[in-house]
């Protein structure tokens, strides 16, 4: 089986479980300098919005590396995630005293928790894998339901526009034969679901979301990689430096593969 043999799977679950058999996301946020980017900006922002002893929702927890950051921290933490994979990568590194409920389960049904359980609610997952609008409305009331009233939820989602130029870096015939409209430069939604940052705020706002902020969270870490990993401790503490600068600037917010959104009930 390879990756094309996902679009044979009809059953919507079972192909997002199948598609962490071909990424590993227990490598992706930690294995090199660039790749760290996104994970740092995004636990800076998080950080922002916590008071001590917050309790935390990560659905679509991957494998842990935000559940496990901020358990280690002192925060109370729920992890919810689907993939059996990730699953499995995330209870390896699971310590007793981590403290972290972690279940297997769906995003669009989180029924389990409580209404106004959380003080804040990590969407970093789900909404890559959603394609009917009406799922990913549920996905968002969900967590807007468990979110306390003066919580804070943080989305993520890949960007259309800059993942063309990204899949160019990796090929050079993509304009020509690459897997968009070549009409509307928009991106044929395999294996992952892709957004405009005008789709995501309008995704947001129909689900009642109050836009707080929107974030560049990983800029242009991944067409530079070879850039940014070679270089020492102090020139990546000045580059990014110069990413926190310029991630909230809206001219940048598309020049991202992964976008955050901060949003409020």
């Amino acid at each position: 089986m390879d990756v094309s043999d996902l679009l044979k799977i009809t059953d919507e679950l079972e192909r997002i479980n199948k598609t962490y058999d071909f990424f590993n996301e227990d490598a992706r946020l930690n294995r090199s300098k660039a790749a760290r980017v996104e994970f740092l900006t995004t636990t800076r922002y998080i950080e922002q919005y916590l008071m001590p002893g917050a309790k935390i929702l990560d659905v679509g927890a991957g494998a842990g590396e935000y559940s496990l950051y901020f358990a280690r921290r002192g925060y109370q933490v729920s992890a919810l995630e689907l993939a059996d994979n990730n699953i499995r990568a995330f209870r390896e590194k699971l310590r007793p005293e981590d403290g972290i409920d972690l279940v297997q389960g769906n995003a669009v049904n989180l029924s389990r928790y409580a209404d106004e359980s959380f003080d804040a609610v990590l969407l970093f997952g789900p909404l890559y894998h959603l394609h009917a609008e009406a799922d990913r409305q549920k996905c968002i009331a969900e967590a807007r339901r468990v979110c306390k009233k003066d919580g804070t939820l943080f989305f993520a989602f890949i960007s259309n526009d800059m993942v063309i130029l990204t899949e160019f870096s990796y090929r050079p015939d993509y304009f020509l034969n690459g897997d968009y409209d070549k009409q509307t430069f928009r991106l044929e939604d395999f294996p992952f679901v892709f957004h405009t940052v005008d789709k995501c705020r309008e995704m947001l706002r129909a689900g009642g979301v109050k836009i707080v902020n929107e974030i560049a969270s990983d800029g242009v870490s991944e067409l530079l990689e070879d850039k940014i990993n070679a270089m020492d401790d102090e020139s990546y503490a000045q580059f990014l430096r110069y990413h926190f600068y310029i991630c909230e600037k809206p001219e940048m917010l598309g020049m991202s593969n992964h976008l955050l959104f901060i949003g409020k009930n």
